[in-house]
Parts: C-alpha cells; structure tokens; sequence
C-alpha cells in the first residue's frame, strides 16, 4: 500500500533497463560488422559465379543502414497502431532473426559454405531485416522511456539510452576480440581497380567460421531483450490515448503514486480529448524543429568521425591509429555520462549550445592543423575535444528532445518522421565524408580536403548553436502534456 501511494523507483528503473537493452543492441547491430567485415570480404572473393567488387562489398557493410531508414519511417505507424510494447517486441524478433540469418545465410535454400551471388542477396536481407529493428529501436525506446519516466527524472532516463548505444558499440568490439582469438583477420590484396583478392596466408578459419560467430553472438542479446519485453506495461501515455484509462492508471501509480497517477491522468486526458492523428496538427513549426534536431544531430559530422578514426589519426601520424581510437571511445562513453548526470539540472538547451561551441572549436583545430604547422597532438586533442563535446551534448540530448518535445497525439509519427531524416543524414554525412576529406587544391594538396571538411563541420556547428537558441524551446520540468500546451498556445498565435 505504502508503495502504491509513493511509487515505487525500483519498478521505473526495471522497466526502463530493459527498453535501454533496446538501445545496447542499436549499437551492437550497426558497429558488429566492423570486426566481420573483413572475414565476411574474403568469404565473398572466393565466389565462382560472381565477382565481387569492392563497391558491392561498401553496398554489403551498409546494408544494415538501408533497414534503418525504413524501420524508423514505419515506427510511427506500428508505435501508434499498435503500441510501443508490441513495437519494441517485434524489434526484438528482427534483431534475433537477422543475428541468426547472418550466422547461417544459407538456411534451407544453399550449400553451407559455398559463396553465390543468390547467397549474398540473402545475407544483406538479413542484414536489412536488423537494421528495420534498429530503425524501430532508434525511435521507440527513448519514446517509450519518457512516456513512462517522471518529468523530474526523464531527461536522465532518456539519456542513458544513449549510453546503452555506445556501450554496446563497445560491448561488440570486445565480443569480436574475443572471438577471433589467436586467429588473425585475413589478408585482402588488391589487383586492380575496385578488385580484390584473397592472400593464400590468410587463416581459413576467419573466412569460414569466424565472422559467423560474430554476427551471431546477438542473438543472445536480442533474445533477452524479446523476452525481457514482455514483462514490461505498455506505455501510460499511449493506454490513455487509445482509452485504457484504468490500465493507464494502473501503470502511473506503480511509478508516481496513486496520488500523483490520478492529476497525470487527468493531464493526459485533457491533451488526448480531442483526437487528431495529423502530423501538422499543431503547426509545421514543431515539426520543423524536431526534424532540424535530427538533421544537425548528423550535419556536424560525428559518425564520419567515428567511422573513420582509424582513418583519420593514421592522416595525423600520430603514433598506433587503433589505440588513439580505443582512447576515444573511453572519452565517448565518459563524456556521455556527464550529460546522463547533468540533462535534468541543467537543461537540454544550455547542453546543446556549449555542445555545438566546443564541436566549433575542436573541428577549427583540425582545419586549421593542416594550414600551419603544428604537433601532431594538437589536431588528435582537437578532435577529442569535438568528439567529447558530441558526447554530452547532441548524442544523447537530442534524443531526450525528440522523444519529448511532440504532442502526446502526434507523438509516434512525429518521432519516425524526424528519426528517419536522422538515418537519412547519416548516411549522406557517411558517405560524403571520403570524398570531400580527400579533395585535392593547389600547393595544399589532399590538406585542403583534410581541412576543407572540418572547416564545413565548425560552421555547421555554429548555425547548430544558433539554431538552439532561437528556435528550441527548454524542457527541463516540463511534463509531456506541458508540451501539447506549449504547441497548441504557439500555433493559434
């Protein structure tokens, strides 16, 4: 009784660690491949009725990104029409699926171990099925977690989400050491243009075996996760809006209290009365500024970053390119936890402004150590600084806003429209990345486009902070219902 009446923080927190397990497998799903793909390369470049390119296997190791899109443009309808529960459960199924698809591709259809392009076909769909359950993930875990969280305590919740992401980013990368063990990655030698060929000294066992076992070591994740879902309530929020008032009730007051249950209730009600599933219901503004959230959460450039680290401090001669990239990601994840312990005391605007400056100053580091001379540890300082400023500030408070500045009645399609662009970008700021980095100018030669992209990066930031500041109203102590208020006042203006 004496919990009813209080509600209960041990109940809140389990239910939002098991969406946050949602949230561990968005990042294992998308960063496995990066200790399968050489193993997966070589297994492909021993095909007899194919030839496969070096631009087929680019198309293989995003394929992931291609069900990302579209999971994440159909969140919105499954999370609205039937419930962010269900949704998270058949994202769980996907991911389960598409780890054991990519363990055994050729299941009933193919000989075990005999590369084809029809086998190849069938490996990228699993791969594509995955990233529709990272796409359903992305969107509907941090929805679902600031649909249950208190307003006090949200913004925290909502970012340990991304804090799950990189952890399993993390997780993974050590999965995979662990795996290959004493054997070694095969050696891929190039014989001509796009073409490749396998070294007759690499281990056989990688090509056959090992990057099977990479990529279904999910499985035992995903399927935690699946069944984990089941034992959490659906979303208040969304009980309320399809009229389950008592289930609703039932649910706030574990969390709040009973008290506290029946005025939440009561908010939710007042918000949902007059139903309305129209995107611009309430403006185009509010649309406007969720999908820019996305959009600059991309722009400024972080994933060509970290997809390319390697890359990137090998350009800066600064001594073992792995090693400056694992102290990275040491600084990743613990710059993320200053945003998880700081987002409810400070704000989610003051984060993202002083997030987009430092961004601004690392990026003018970087362009500027490749027009004067420098030691090398200022440019790898530099990018530390903007990779660290990323991290507490636009990798997980734009997620927190996403998931809590939309009306409660447009919230599921709202969320997949801006996720979806998210996705969108990430793609083009990936893919555009090598490119604009290895333009050549001049006396400057390949340092133009080293300084060139990094440059283009800062201004982005800036206009990010710019952005923040004119257009992006604060949440910190708002309930969600604060926001359906602040969007309708906004629009009869």
């Amino acid at each position: 009784m004496k919990n009813q009446e209080k509600g209960s923080k041990l109940y809140l927190f389990s239910i939002v660690l098991v969406a946050v397990l949602g949230g561990l497998l968005f990042g294992y799903d998308t960063a496995v491949i990066s200790g399968a793909e050489k193993g997966l390369q070589a297994f492909f470049l021993n095909a007899a009725d194919f030839v496969y390119t070096d631009g087929m296997h680019g198309v293989t190791c995003s394929s992931a990104l291609i069900g990302c899109i579209i999971g994440s443009a159909i969140s919105g309808f499954f999370a609205t029409r039937f419930g962010r529960k269900r949704s998270l459960f058949l994202a769980g199924v996907m991911f389960f699926l598409s780890a054991l698809g990519s363990y055994y591709p050729e299941f009933l259809f193919f000989e075990y171990g005999k590369p084809g392009v029809s086998l190849l076909w069938a490996f990228n769909a699993y791969r594509v099925l995955g990233g529709i359950g990272v796409g359903l993930a992305s969107a509907i875990c941090p929805m679902y977690i600031a649909e249950v969280a208190p307003s006090n305590m949200r913004g925290t919740l909502v970012s340990w989400n991304q804090f799950a992401i990189i952890f399993g980013q993390l997780v993974v990368y050590f999965v995979n050491f662990l795996i290959l063990g004493e054997h070694t990655n095969p050696v891929i030698e190039k014989i001509g243009e796009g073409l490749y060929a396998v070294s007759s000294s690499s281990d056989p066992w990688t090509i056959a075996t090992g990057w099977r076992y990479m990529f279904g070591s999910e499985a035992f994740v995903a399927g935690l996760f699946t069944i984990l879902v089941c034992f959490v309530p659906e979303s208040p929020r969304y009980l309320a809006i399809v009229g389950k008032d008592s289930q609703a009730l039932k649910v706030l007051s574990r969390i709040n209290g009973s008290k506290v249950a029946q005025t939440i209730l009561a908010e939710i009600r007042s918000t949902v009365e007059v139903r309305s599933e129209r995107l611009f219901s309430f403006g185009m503004m509010v649309i406007f500024v969720g999908v820019m959230l996305s959009v600059f959460q991309q722009a400024v450039g972080i994933n060509a970053v970290l997809y390319y680290a390697p890359r990137i401090f090998e350009s800066m001669n600064m001594g073992d390119p792995m090693m400056q990239t694992v102290i990275m990601g040491i600084v990743n994840i613990s710059f993320t936890l200053v945003a998880v312990f700081t987002v409810d005391r400070l704000g989610r605007k003051p984060l993202l402004i002083w997030g987009s400056i430092g961004m601004a100053v690392g990026a003018a580091g970087v362009a500027l150590s490749n027009l004067v001379a420098v030691p090398p540890v200022v440019p790898v300082v530099s990018i530390m600084v903007y990779s660290a400023c990323f991290m507490f500030s636009w990798g997980p408070i734009c997620w927190v806003l996403i998931a809590e500045i939309f009306p409660n009645s447009i919230r599921g399609a709202a969320v997949a429209v801006a996720v979806a662009f998210q996705w969108i970008f990430n793609f083009i700021v990936s893919s555009t990345f090598v490119p604009m980095y290895n333009i050549e100018l001049g006396a400057m030669g390949v340092r133009f486009g080293h300084m060139f992209v990094y440059a283009l990066y800062g201004v982005i930031c800036v206009l990010a902070a710019v952005f923040v500041y004119k257009l992006v109203p604060e949440t910190k102590g708002k309930t969600l219902e604060d926001m359906t208020a602040f969007w309708s006042k906004r629009r009869n203006k």
